[in-house]
């Protein structure tokens, strides 16, 4: 009995050595941040922020690599197949779980193939539009739709992106027409917002901001199931006049599946530290940010009930993209 105790002491000792080992030693060399976007956007100026504050933390250099393209696919894609050791990170966003639903062929599985660190933030998004629309809040807005079925029209930064599927989910709910003309990123489609070609637009608080300052568009609500504290006096899409809606775009890191779990955690305690930083959650604000910095299993569980409403928005609205 005292010899199978010593062992079974041996044995826990070796793992906890071990693991303290996988997550001291690491990391042994550069760590990659893979950002779906291309540079210069809000989310690649956030992952620069953070990068330079994790190099710091982690005694190794923490680069941003762009890989733009196909709703997210293609960066989602590199980083599952990626080497599990946590050198190759992806800063996942809402459409990583939204791609299956909406492409014919996706080559990742958003659950099965990454291993989830921390939801960092949420992205502040709303509802806005053109100032020759009849309408200041959310109830009026889906009146006039009803009203005039046919000159409804909203942009969004992509098709399969949050924003066009926040639409969808939107003229769902309020059972009004709209016809959907899709950008490549959001500059172009606020120009035609500004200019009159479109009336109604779901966007980036941090992209509108400068036009909703300057009137050349009107605010209606936040997206969010809360007021956001950088709007807290816009009310929210739900108690304007869509009651239940919600559409909260996000952005969190994601490691390939297999990462080990000390690697993993210790990202995300790393990340913790830079996330409680005052300059970092300035810069954040800026960006029309709101920091979140769940843990991974609650990352995990949220991604799963994300893809589950996501999908039936696609499969309601009949959203597809080839």
């Amino acid at each position: 009995m005292f010899k199978k105790m010593l062992a079974t002491i041996a044995v826990a000792a070796a793992t906890v050595c071990g693991v303290a080992h996988a997550q001291g030693s690491y990391p042994t060399k550069p760590v990659t941040i893979v950002v779906p976007f291309s540079p210069g956007g809000a989310t690649d100026i956030m992952a620069r922020a953070l990068s330079e504050r994790l190099s710091t933390k982690l005694g190794q250099p923490v680069i941003v690599e762009n890989k733009p393209g196909a709703g997210t696919v293609i960066a989602s894609d590199y980083v599952a197949r990626a080497t599990p050791d946590g050198h190759t990170l992806l800063l996942a966003a809402s459409s990583l779980g939204i791609a299956p639903s909406l492409y014919k062929k996706v080559n990742y599985d958003p659950v099965k193939d990454f291993a989830p660190i921390s939801l960092v933030a949420s992205v502040v998004h709303v509802l806005q539009v053109h100032p020759s629309v009849p309408a200041n809040n959310v109830a009026e807005l889906v009146t006039w739709l009803k009203a005039n079925p046919t000159k409804g029209s909203y942009g969004s930064v992509g098709a399969g992106t949050s924003t066009h599927l926040e639409s969808e989910l939107f003229k769902t709910m309020a059972q009004a027409n709209m016809e959907h003309v899709p950008y490549k990123g959001s500059a172009p489609a606020l120009l035609d917002l500004i200019s009159g070609n479109l009336n109604v637009m779901f966007d980036a608080y941090a992209s509108s901001k400068p036009f909703i300052n300057d009137k050349k568009v009107r605010l209606l609500a936040v997206t969010t199931a809360k007021r956001s504290k950088l709007l807290p006096d816009t009310p929210t899409v739900a108690e304007s006049g869509l009651p239940g809606y919600e559409a909260m775009p996000w952005l969190g890191f994601v490691a390939p599946a297999g990462t080990p779990a000390p690697v993993v955690n210790k990202l995300y305690n790393t990340l913790q530290e830079v996330l409680k930083e005052q300059p970092i959650q300035e810069k954040f604000d800026s960006l029309g940010l709101e920091i979140i910095g769940n843990k991974p299993d609650e990352f995990a569980a949220f991604i799963k009930k994300d893809i589950t409403k996501w999908s039936k928005v696609v499969k309601d609205s009949g959203a597809k993209v080839d």
